[in-house]
């Protein structure tokens, strides 16, 4: 720490005053005196003295000179004001833990996330850490707030190989998947507007729903074809309805892939009723067949359809970046993307731009995909055959969901207080609907790592729950 000369006197001058050797008023000695006595010059002596009054310890009195500050009670009134207790909406926190609470790797069926072992963690660091290396301080500067044009290009290129082609001037780079939804949604609705929603519907979906005040109707999914399209036929010529969010591909929480017979039906309907498709498209690249299934948005002519994704359930939960393309709505969507930030992370569009450059990401997700369906038929043999007969367990055919469905005369509420003792975590399907109709089913994550003691708790599950059901409840 520097040191100044005056500190030789000032440093005194204060014990004095703390001692009580100097009192109030007492005058002290003069610039010369001072100067002489401690062989300093009277610029150091002046700047000593300015720095004791700056500590209010001395003050100056015209052609008198320094002496010690008058004390003074300062009547600093006391901060009284009382803090309002937080309030959090119970039943918000209740889903939000009901989703994310992560217990153990071997007793966590719940979390819509890939575990660690299953992320790529050496690509993703080493690449980042080229990142910084070469672009250096340009990533601390806003980007372009429709995102990086390279990496618009590529997402653009990658689609266009999925059979799915479309404008990279369509594409919008956003702060994860949900905000490309508000943005899709705040682009073709207001306040007060109904939506429809493929039922059962990811927590999260219908959260931003709620935010924007907007009403919804749900649509049944079907487990052949992937979704009613004659019920929504109905809804449509009934209410006006502005927009259908929907997940198409290994939809979220059933697993279900809807047939391209049903995507072009629906596209049709929606074309009828003016209706805009928002499509979910965050796990068609998760996919344990041949290829890719076709998305709704490639068989759309007219640009109704705004599609979206996002890398954080592919590549790592933590890594914030999706993209929307908006089609004929693009217009409004910039505006709304521009309004919820200015940019998104730069050093994460570049990750993306260079792990799709180099075919890394694709590398990835051949693995995932692999270990994905490997630990998927692992959980199904266990609950279909540890479960009561009656149950259901859809088999999917890529995501990350297994949806259950229990015997009417189970009681779930036993069940899930069970669970709660062996701390073993579903989904309650309650959750993915504003409804009752999914109380006796619940979701099975199979993207966590699944271990032989997972299999064990899932196998003493099942028992358990035959026993309730034997035992008339």
């Amino acid at each position: 720490m520097k040191t100044y000369k005056y500190e030789a006197f000032t440093r005194i001058i204060e014990e004095q005053i703390r001692h009580g050797i100097l009192q109030s008023g007492d005058k002290l000695p003069s610039i010369r005196e001072i100067k002489e006595r401690y062989h300093q010059s009277i610029s150091s002596v002046q700047s000593g003295f300015e720095y004791l009054m700056i500590k209010g310890l001395i003050e100056s009195r015209p052609r008198s000179g320094y002496f010690v500050a008058e004390k003074r009670d300062e009547n600093i009134p006391e901060a009284r004001m009382k803090l309002s207790p937080v309030i959090r909406d119970e039943e918000f926190m209740k889903n939000i833990l009901l989703t994310s609470k992560r217990i153990s790797e071997s007793s966590s069926f719940n979390t819509a996330i890939p575990d660690d072992l299953l992320i790529p963690q050496k690509l993703i660091l080493r690449t980042m850490q080229e990142v910084i290396r070469e672009k250096g301080a340009s990533l601390l500067r806003y980007y372009p707030s429709n995102g990086l044009e390279g990496l618009r290009k590529q997402i653009a290129k990658q689609m266009a190989i999925y059979g799915c082609s479309f404008n990279s001037d369509e594409l919008i780079i956003t702060d994860g998947a949900l905000q490309a939804l508000t943005i899709a949604l705040s682009s073709v609705t207001k306040a007060g507007d109904v939506v429809a929603v493929d039922s059962p519907c990811v927590f999260s979906i219908l959260e931003v729903i709620a935010n924007l005040d907007l009403k919804v109707i749900e649509i049944p999914v079907h487990y052949r074809s992937g979704f009613d399209t004659e019920y929504f036929r109905k809804v449509c010529a009934e209410n006006e309805i502005r927009a259908l969010i929907v997940t198409p591909n290994f939809h979220n929480p059933t697993g279900i892939r809807m047939s391209d017979e049903t995507k072009k039906d629906l596209l049709e309907i929606a074309e009828d009723y003016q209706v805009c498709i928002i499509e979910n498209d965050m796990y068609s690249d998760l996919y344990f067949e041949e290829k890719r299934p076709s998305s709704i948005k490639s068989f759309d002519e007219k640009g109704r359809v705004m599609t979206y994704s996002s890398f954080s359930k592919t590549l790592a939960p933590g890594i914030r970046l999706g993209w929307l393309c908006a089609g004929q709505f693009y217009a409004r969507a910039e505006r709304a993307k521009f309004a919820l930030g200015r940019s998104v992370s730069p050093i994460y569009q570049e990750l993306m731009l260079r792990l799709l450059q180099e075919n890394s990401y694709e590398r990835h997700l051949r693995s995932f995909r692999k270990k994905l369906n490997q630990q998927a038929i692992q959980l199904l043999e266990v609950l279909r055959k540890s479960f009561p007969e009656g149950a259901y367990f859809h088999r999917p055919q890529g995501g990350y969901s297994i949806w259950a469905q229990m015997p009417e005369n189970m009681d779930m509420k036993k069940f899930y207080k069970y669970c709660e003792s062996k701390n073993i975590l579903f989904t309650p399907g309650s959750i993915f609907s504003l409804s009752d109709r999914y109380d006796h089913h619940f979701r099975v994550v199979f993207a966590e790592r699944i271990t032989p003691e997972s299999l064990h708790l899932l196998n003493r599950t099942g028992m358990k729950a035959c026993e309730f059901i034997l035992s008339g409840n």
